[in-house]
C-alpha cells in the first residue's frame, strides 16, 4: 500500500491533536489506531484484531509484577515508612548545610527501592519533608527541587515500573535489566546530594544551619528503618538469589510491606483501603495505556514504519553513537508534554529495532537492550522535571502550594545539569550500567 507512511504519518499527527485536546492518553494512542487499522484492513479484520488483542495483552503473566509493584509502594505510603525514612536521613545528615535537602534526596532515594512510581515517592516524601524544610527555614525554591529531582530516584532505582513496561515491549529480563539500573540510580542520587552541597554553599540563605542531634537520637532513628532494609533485601536478594522470579518477589515484597505497617500500627483500616484502591486505579489506567498503544502499534507495524525507520536510521552516514544520542534528544524533548509510560509504548517498537540494528560498543544484542534500556530510563526521568510539564514539579506544587511553580523551576537548573552530564556518562560508559550485570549473571 503506497499511501500506508503517509497513513502512519496521520495517526502521529492525530493523536499530537487529542492529547492537546486533553484527551485520555489511551484514548489518543486507541482512537487513530482504530481508525487507521480500518482503513487498511476491512471491518471484519479490525473487529477480530479488537477481540483478541485485550485479552493477548492482558494475560501477559509478567505484567502481573506491576500491580503488585503498585500494590508495595502503596503499602508503604499508608504504613508511615517514608517518616522513618526522613527522619533517619535528618537525624544523619539534617546539622550539615542543605542537611534536611539532602535528607530529601535520602529518603526518596531509599523509598524508591519500594515504591517503584515517581509520582508517588514525590508526594509522599513532599508531605513529610517539606513541612519540615520550611519549619528549619529553607527558602521554597530549594525545598521543592529537591523534592521534585529526589522524586525521579522514584522509578531510576528499582524496582521501577517504566523500565518492567521496557522489559515486557522488548522481551528482555525484568531481573537483569534491574541490576542495570542499581548502580545509574546510586550516581543520580549522589549527584544530587552534591549538587544540593554546592548550591546551600553557594546559597547559604536557602538552608540555614539546623543543630546536630545527639547521638543516641540518631541511633534510635536508624534502628526504626530496618524493616525497608528487610524489605528490599528481602525482595532483591531472593530474585537474584534465584529463590523467586521478579513477579513473586514483587508479591513477597507487597506482603512483608503490608506485615510492616500493620506491625507498626500506622496502617490503618482507612489507609489499607486507599491502598487498594489507589493500586486499582493506577493500575486500570496503565493497562488502558497499554491497550491504546497496541492499537497504535498494530497498526504502524501494517504500514511497515517501524521497519523503514529501522532501514533508514541504519544507513544514516553518521556514527551509530551520534544517532543514539539524537534519540535520546527526541525522549527529553517528548517527556517535556508526555508521560513516561505513554512514551515508551508508543515509542519503543519503532525506535528500539533500528537501535539494535546499530553496532555499539561491539555490545552483544543482549547486553546492548539493557544499556539501551537504562539511558531511556534516565532519559524519561529527565522529563519529570524539565519544563513545561514536568510531572514531579506540579505533584510537589500541589503540596507545596505557597511556592510558586517557576521558582521551583528556576532552582531545578543545576539538576537537570547534572542529569544532562550523567546521561552523557552512561552514553559514553556502558560499563557503568553493565558492570553488575555481569557479576551477577555472568554475562
Amino acid at each position: 500500500m503506497t499511501w500506508a507512511p503517509q497513513l502512519g504519518l496521520a495517526m502521529f499527527v492525530a493523536m499530537v491533536v487529542l492529547m492537546v485536546l486533553r484527551m485520555p492518553i489511551s484514548a489518543a494512542m486507541f482512537i487513530p489506531g482504530l481508525i487507521g487499522y480500518w482503513l487498511i484492513t476491512d471491518s471484519a479484520s479490525t473487529l477480530n484484531f479488537l477481540k483478541g488483542s485485550a485479552v493477548a495483552r492482558l494475560t501477559v503473566y509478567e505484567l502481573s509484577v506491576i500491580p503488585l509493584f503498585l500494590l508495595m509502594g502503596q503499602f508503604a505510603t499508608q504504613g508511615g515508612l517514608s517518616r522513618d525514612l526522613f527522619n533517619a536521613a535528618a537525624a544523619w545528615v539534617g546539622h550539615v548545610r542543605g542537611g534536611l535537602a539532602m535528607a530529601s534526596v535520602l529518603s526518596a532515594g531509599a523509598f524508591g527501592a519500594v515504591c517503584g512510581s515517581s509520582v508517588a515517592t514525590s508526594a509522599t516524601i513532599t508531605q513529610v519533608a517539606y513541612p519540615e524544610m520550611r519549619r528549619h527555614g529553607y527558602k521554597g525554591r530549594l525545598s521543592t527541587a529537591s523534592l521534585a529531582a529526589g522524586g525521579t530516584l522514584g522509578i531510576l532505582i528499582p524496582p521501577s515500573v517504566p523500565l518492567v513496561v521496557y522489559a515486557i515491549l522488548t522481551e528482555q529480563n525484568i531481573a537483569k535489566l534491574f541490576a542495570a539500573a542499581i548502580v545509574p540510580g546510586i550516581l543520580a542520587l549522589m549527584g544530587y546530594l552534591l549538587v544540593i552541597g554546592l548550591y546551600a554553599r553557594a546559597r547559604p540563605d536557602m538552608a540555614p544551619l539546623t543543630p546536630a542531634l545527639p547521638w543516641p537520637e540518631k541511633w534510635t532513628a536508624l534502628i526504626k528503618i530496618w524493616p525497608i532494609l528487610g524489605i528490599f533485601l528481602a525482595v532483591f536478594g531472593g530474585i537474584y538469589g534465584g529463590l523467586f522470579s521478579p513477579t513473586e518477589g514483587a508479591g513477597v515484597g507487597a506482603v512483608l510491606t503490608l506485615v510492616v505497617g500493620l506491625f507498626k500500627r500506622d496502617l490503618k483500616l482507612s489507609g489499607l483501603q486507599t491502598a487498594l484502591l489507589s493500586t486499582a486505579e493506577t493500575t486500570a489506567m496503565v493497562f488502558l495505556i497499554f491497550l491504546g498503544a497496541d492499537m497504535m502499534n498494530a497498526t504502524l507495524a501494517l504500514t511497515e514504519m517501524p521497519k523503514m525507520v529501522a532501514s533508514w536510521v541504519s544507513g544514516l552516514p553518521v556514527a551509530p553513537l551520534a544517532i543514539v544520542a539524537a534519540v535520546l534528544v527526541l525522549y527529553i524533548a517528548l517527556g517535556c508534554v508526555m508521560d513516561e509510560l505513554s512514551m515508551l509504548l508508543l515509542t519503543i517498537p519503532v525506535i528500539f529495532p533500528a537501535v539494535m540494528a546499530l553496532e555499539l560498543w561491539g555490545l552483544s544484542y543482549e547486553l546492548k537492550a539493557l544499556w539501551f534500556g537504562i539511558l531511556v530510563l534516565m532519559t524519561v526521568s529527565f522529563g519529570l522535571i524539565a519544563p513545561p510539564v514536568g510531572l514531579n514539579v506540579y505533584v510537589v506544587n500541589n503540596l507545596a502550594r505557597d511556592v510558586p511553580m517557576s521558582e521551583t523551576y528556576k532552582g531545578l537548573v543545576p539538576f537537570l545539569v547534572w542529569d544532562i552530564g550523567r546521561l552523557l556518562v552512561l552514553l559514553m560508559v556502558p560499563s557503568l550500567s553493565l558492570w553488575l550485570v555481569g557479576v551477577l549473571f555472568q554475562l
